[in-house]
This record gives structure tokens, sequence and C-alpha cells, in this order.
């Protein structure tokens, strides 16, 4: 068995394995991610219409976060996650077909959205759910940061600049690409510990399957738990004030600040620059000032930096403005990340995951396209009113989000035995083993 030493000075092969498909899927996902909207502006102009395609994207997690969930609790998670990934594949070839055959319109693109939602629901919700597996809960920090860390990099330093240029030579060449990423990330996917991939089938008597809970019995227990039910109520409007302020963020890149889209990935990786050192220094400040106080000043900063876009019309401001709320976010998701992950236990993560996603998520798509229709009178504005509604919520919840220190440490001490039991027989079956939603709160 891995000692403790170890344990904490490395995450393991498994993990290790895990993060490199991510990686990959990463990087499909952002080319797609930015090609997507510059492909609609190609369609029409309406900012409602593009506002709107960024909420289809949100609409699998309201339609099937729950089944998604219940699925992951049931079969083996590195075969969905390929399975997921495999259809991604396909959306993206199909899309390319109606470019380059001149068929494409902004309804079929809506389709084609939707189905990348589909097995996004998948695929994210499996990550989240394999990565307590892989790791020790005391390495739940750092793992969830290098998973952020990788997909900030990945999207933003590399994915998004390489799609505006992709973009600029040929519309269609972007969605090739996107394409080859999730086939890689397929091949990466099956390398995953098989003994990870399906521990929340495990744990009964003689290795037999363990008895799973009832969804009525998910349901209650995040229901009873005071401090879990209030910080989902917490997300969710936080994520669907987020995305209400970004549903139009490229019309606003393209007209107030005049850019070409052949830029448009440049500046979306200055403001990523914010997020990714959020990502990197999250942990560290989780272990120096705690976690209560790190997502209570973490929140506080995601809602100033939007209100900062909103109250400027000048190109660097705005930038460093959103680049201050990106570090925000990013910062957020890494102690909140793990704190789920502690606290729910392994055999109904799936499922636990799917309904806070579908609950913070599944109101996304109606605040994306109402801020579209606010973006009609500025803008500028959806950032504004999204900016003043998190700063806000962050107010009214100080006392919840600064009780997340205690919280926090209590459910990290309580499972660290079976954590360590969960890595001994991990180990048995497989030597590697030591024993897991996405810009918005999550």
């Amino acid at each position: 068995m891995t000692s403790p030493t170890t344990a904490k000075s490395r995450l393991g092969h498994g993990f290790g394995r895990l993060w490199s498909a991510a990686i990959a899927s990463n990087l499909a996902d952002g080319i797609g991610r930015t090609a997507v909207p510059l492909i609609a502006t190609t369609l029409t102009h309406d900012p409602a219409l593009i506002a709107g395609l960024t909420a289809v994207t949100f609409l699998p997690w309201l339609l099937f976060g729950i089944p998604a969930g219940m699925l992951l609790d049931r079969v083996d998670r590195r075969a969905a996650m390929a399975v997921a990934n495999g259809i991604r594949f396909a959306v993206a070839a199909v899309v390319a077909l109606l470019i380059a055959t001149d068929a494409l319109t902004i309804w079929s693109l809506y389709a084609c959205v939707l189905a990348f939602g589909l097995g996004e629901t998948v695929f994210d919700n499996a990550t989240t759910t394999v990565t307590p597996s892989l790791v020790t809960r005391d390495q739940l920090d750092r793992a969830n940061g290098r998973m952020q860390s990788a997909e900030i990099v990945v999207q933003n330093f590399i994915a998004t600049p390489i799609a505006g240029f992709l973009f600029a030579a040929a519309i269609a060449l972007p969605l090739w690409l996107t394409g080859a990423g999730f086939l890689v990330s397929v091949l990466l996917v099956l390398t995953i510990p098989v003994a990870a991939a399906r521990a929340h089938m495990l744990g009964g008597e003689g290795g037999e399957a363990a008895p799973r809970p009832r969804m009525g019995a998910v349901v209650r227990f995040l229901w009873d738990d005071r401090f879990l039910r209030k910080m989902i109520v917490l997300t969710s409007i936080t994520a669907s004030a987020l995305a209400f302020a970004q549903g139009s963020v490229v019309l606003l890149l393209l007209q107030t600040y005049s850019l070409p889209p052949s830029m448009v990935g440049v500046v979306t990786a200055v403001v990523g620059a914010g997020a990714l050192v959020g990502a990197l220094s999250a942990s560290g400040f989780v272990t120096r000032f705690g976690r209560g106080r790190v997502m209570y000043v973490a929140m506080l900063l995601g809602g100033l930096g939007l209100l900062g876009v909103g109250l400027t019309g000048n190109m660097v401001a705005g930038i460093l403005a959103y680049a201050l709320g990106a570090f925000g976010v990013a910062v957020w998701n890494v102690p909140w990340g793990a704190l789920r992950q502690a606290i729910v236990p392994g055999a109904i993560l799936g499922r636990a995951m799917g309904i806070v996603r579908t609950i913070g998520w599944g109101l996304t798509p109606i605040a994306t396209v109402l801020g579209g229709f606010v973006a009609r009178i500025d803008l500028r504005l959806p950032f504004l009113i999204g900016g003043v509604v998190v700063v806000v919520l962050a107010l009214i919840a100080t006392r919840l989000l600064l009780s997340a220190g205690r919280y926090g440490q209590s459910a990290v001490t309580s499972t660290a035995e079976t954590s360590t039991a969960e890595t001994s027989t991990a180990e048995t079956s497989t030597p590697e083993v030591q024993t897991i939603p996405e810009g918005t709160a999550s």
C-alpha cells in the first residue's frame, strides 16, 4: 500500500491516465466551443440567437443530467466516457460535412450543439466521479486543481487561439480537429485502471456488488444535509448569473471591442490567464487560509470581475476585469469540487452529481437566453447585472460560505479511513491505482 509520504508527493499513474484523457477531450472541446459561436456569426448577427446557442449547450444538463448520473452509478465509467466522446466525435464530423456541403443552418447547428451536450453530461460527470477512486481524500484539492488547470491551459492557451486561426483559414477546419481530439480521448480513456472505473460497483462481501441505494435515498441524502442543500441553491443561482452575463460575449468582443475573428482566441487566452493562476493557486490558498475564506473571497472576485466588464467600454480594462472574474471562478471551483467529492459516498456520487448539475446548470439556458435579449440593449449590460447579482449573493451567504472551512475539514477527516481502504483494495487489483460542471461555478 502506498505510504502517506508517497501519496502526498504524487497523484499516481491512474490519475495521470485520466488527466491525459481529459486533456485530449479539453483540446477538442475548447476548439469546438470557440469555433461554434464563430460559425454561428456567419449564419446570424442576432444576439438572442447567439446566446440561445450557448443556452442549448447547457440544456442537456437539464434533460439528461440525472439520467447520466444514474447510468454512471451502474456501469463501467471508463466505457461510458469512451462512448460519450465517441458520440461527440461523430457530431463534429457531421457539422464539418454540413459546412463542406453548404447545408449548415443556424437550426441544424443548434441540433448538433445539443448532441454535443448530451455526450458532455456523461463524460464530465464520469471524470468527476472517477477521481475519488484514483486519489486519496486529502489529495482531492490537488487533483481538482490539476484537472482544472489542464482544462484552462488547453482550452484557453492552446485550443482557443488555434480555433480562431483555423476558422480564419477554413470554417470547417476547427471541426475536423475537434473530432480528432475526441477520438484520441476515447483511446486514452480505455487505459484508465478498471478497478477505479468499477469501484462504485463493488464493495460487498467477497467482492460482490454492494447494494445500490435507490434514487430517493440519494435525493434525501442531498436534502437532509443542510449545508449541501444551501450550497446547491447558492451555486445554482450563481451559475445562472454567470451564464446570463456571458451568453453574448463573442459579440461583445467582435462589436464593442472591434476585434477581428482571428483574434478572439488570443483575447480569450489572456482572460484564461486569470483562470489558470486561480486554478494553480487554489489548493495552496485552501491550505493557508482555509476553505471557507477562500470560497467567500473567490465568489466576491468572480462577481466584481463581471461587474468591471459591465462598467467599462475600454478593451484593456474590460479584459483585465474579465480575467479577475475568471480567477475568482477558478479558485472557487477547486475547493467546492473537492468538498462535494469528500462528502458524497462514491456509490451515489454519479447520481448526486447529476442532480447537482441538473439543478445548477438546468436554469442556465433560460438565464443565457434572457441575457441575450438584454444584450440587444447594450452588450455590456448583462455583465453589469450578472456581476451585481453574484456580489450580492456572496454578501448574503457570508456565514454559509465561511462555514465551509469547518464542514470541509470534518468531511475529509471522517472519510480518511474509507479513502485508505479504497486505496488498498484498488492496488490489490491494479498496482497503479492509489485510490470525481465547467467558466461557471459548478
